[in-house]
């Protein structure tokens, strides 16, 4: 996985995770408060989902087959992916039902202050997660706003790191304020609305995850700069003088297919078309260096074939 791929990301989300959910479980183990058992599972599905997006850089990175010969850069897409099933099902649907169980068999939170004391460590852990993969957003996100960056990255990791470790502070802030309320009231129903609103909140962050994946996973095309830089790299005004129509994708975060329709004189030779189009790749090369794949077809301009 490329540095763009949030490596460094994804490791300390993932020890920071690995250590939380062992306090929360111990936590709960001493409270009885389903907060904590919601938050020791939730933190476990983050683990597990961290290690898939390790696992999935690690498969993308394999040679091109016969069989694949465009390569495995879109397994980073398949394993993102899972991690929202993993979200939805593991983390989302069990706080859910737990929640609903401890609403409806309420019993109080005993030895108060481990569910506490917990919960500030997770709070405290999580920021420093989430503030290494604000670190690493930030040198690829540009000009983009958060949103922007979550809806256009190519490279899966770090929006999902990022979503999670978001939707980890909030949840830890819904856990804490169950478990303060329902040891302010005596009423232990208080713990079960906490976990039930951890679980609408994991499924939400899941559901927005999976409809980014899939858009990454049907294949999407360059983004509108590179667009632009690669029509302009493809015109030399002389042999090239247009781009009769154009198509881009995705083959994986750092590798993009182009494919074009270019248009030459009619009294060009085979070999200063054959020039042109080698010259022109090496330009669309230079100015975006992750078009690794490139056809350009040679033609000749007729208005209705700029289709």
């Amino acid at each position: 996985m490329s540095a763009s791929g949030g490596t460094k990301a994804i490791v300390a989300a993932l020890a920071a995770n690995l250590a939380i959910a062992v306090a929360k479980f111990v936590a709960f183990l001493f409270s009885g408060s389903s907060s904590m058992l919601a938050e020791s599972v939730h933190s476990l599905a983050d683990s597990g989902n961290q290690g898939l997006l390790l696992l999935g850089g690690k498969k993308a990175q394999r040679e091109a087959t016969p069989q694949h010969p465009f390569g495995y850069g879109r397994e980073r897409y398949i394993y993102a992916f899972l991690v929202s099933i993993v979200l939805f099902t593991v983390g989302g649907m069990f706080a859910i039902y737990e929640g609903i169980e401890k609403i409806n068999h309420p019993h109080p939170i005993e030895a108060w202050y481990w569910p506490v004391g917990v919960l500030v460590f997770a709070i405290i852990a999580e920021s420093f997660s989430f503030r290494t993969a604000i670190k690493e957003s930030n040198e690829i996100r540009g000009k983009q706003t958060w949103t922007q960056f979550i809806r256009r990255a190519k490279a899966p990791e770090l929006p999902v790191v990022l979503l999670e470790d978001l939707g980890a502070l909030v949840g830890l802030v819904l856990a804490l304020g169950g478990v303060g309320l329902a040891l302010a009231t005596g009423n232990g129903v208080w713990d079960g609305i906490g976990t039930l609103c951890i679980g609408v909140l994991l499924i939400a962050i899941a559901i927005v995850l999976a409809a980014e994946t899939k858009s990454l996973l049907l294949g999407e095309a360059a983004g509108v700069e590179d667009v632009e830089k690669i029509k302009a790299a493809v015109v030399d005004g002389d042999v090239v003088t247009r781009v009769i129509h154009m198509r881009t994708l995705h083959l994986g975060p750092e590798e993009l297919l182009v494919a074009a329709k270019i248009a030459v004189e009619g009294n060009d030779t085979a070999t200063e078309v054959a020039d042109a189009i080698n010259a022109a790749e090496a330009r669309i090369r230079e100015a975006v260096p992750i078009a690794r794949v490139i056809y350009l077809e040679p033609d000749i301009y007729r208005p209705e074939a700029a289709k």
